[in-house]
């Protein structure tokens, strides 16, 4: 069974991160995708909350090594596997429905810190909302 990440912000392709170039390697693209959730800007990146009234749009990969892939991850996205409650980001397993209407599982990080006044995302769409602004 493939392991699948799905990134909705800063690690999809268009922002070049080189956090990400280090486990490039190890992800295939597989689509787009979205997810159960709310999307809301942060000012430098976008946070997903789980939500069932919402989708998160974003791409969907298949990891090779998720001993390599996976940790890499949790380093860039601020989740401590020991103290998940004072992580910046969670990472959960979640459903995911790919642009053709395949349902899988994947890995997401959700975000864990208040939201303060952050914009709602109604598109649920990252990328769209920064061509918008």
């Amino acid at each position: 069974m493939p392991e699948f990440v799905f990134f909705y912000g800063t690690l999809m392709t268009p922002f070049n991160r080189l956090g990400r170039s280090r486990i490039d390697e190890f992800l295939t693209y597989s689509g787009r995708g979205s997810i159960s959730a709310a999307l809301f800007d942060l000012g430098i990146y976008p946070a997903a909350v789980p939500a069932s009234d919402a989708r998160v749009w974003g791409e969907v990969y298949e990891i090779a090594q998720p001993a390599v892939v996976l940790p890499a991850l949790d380093e860039i996205e601020g989740y401590r596997q020991a103290t998940p409650e004072s992580s910046l980001y969670t990472r959960l397993k979640t459903p995911l429905t790919f642009e053709d209407g395949r349902v899988a599982y994947a890995w997401a990080y959700f975000y864990n810190a208040p939201l303060g006044r952050a914009e709602r995302i109604t598109s649920g769409d990252y990328l769209e909302h920064l061509k918008a602004r």
